[in-house]
């Protein structure tokens, strides 16, 4: 397992009310990634992209009037590190699995349209995905064996 990795820490509080600003700020942290530490408290690991995308959510956080700070941390236990990321490994392997189970579910006519969506969803789990579970893969090969059900029906139908 991975270990000494630089964090990037968020801490933040939005104003209860109203909602809209408090729920754009978790749909976005949702979005990138992040591990829950706490309340009002989340984690990436750190590197250029995800302290952009952290300062971006900071920036939202104090125009709704609410506060916020980033932090760069490294966890000092190493047990405290491998459940953190066993955290982050969890979440995405789920959504691997999802990506999966609709890939091998998607029948006609609907599946050309299946697999815009699976793909665009692949990419936007990969880029929330630090450190890759062992189903990754799986997920990238049933999305291609999709591809190829569609476009060997495609052919069928000129040939037809």
């Amino acid at each position: 397992m991975v270990t000494n990795v630089a964090w990037l820490l968020l801490s933040y509080r939005v104003p209860r009310e109203p909602s809209a600003p408090r729920i754009a700020v978790w749909r976005r942290l949702k979005r990138l990634g992040v591990a829950q530490l706490g309340d009002g408290l989340v984690a990436l690991p750190a590197d250029a992209r995800t302290k952009e995308h952290l300062e971006w959510i900071a920036e939202l956080v104090d125009e709704a009037g609410g506060s916020s700070s980033l932090w760069r941390a490294e966890v000092t236990g190493r047990r405290d590190e491998e459940r953190i990321i066993a955290d982050l490994v969890a979440a995405r392997a789920a959504e691997y699995e999802a990506v999966i189970a609709r890939a091998h579910e998607a029948i006609e006519p609907e599946a050309a349209r299946v697999l815009r969506s699976l793909r665009q969803e692949l990419r936007q789990i990969e880029r929330r995905d630090h450190f890759p579970p062992e189903n990754r893969e799986l997920a990238r090969a049933a999305v291609r064996e999709l591809a190829e059900r569609v476009s060997a029906r495609a052919t069928e139908a000129v040939v037809s």
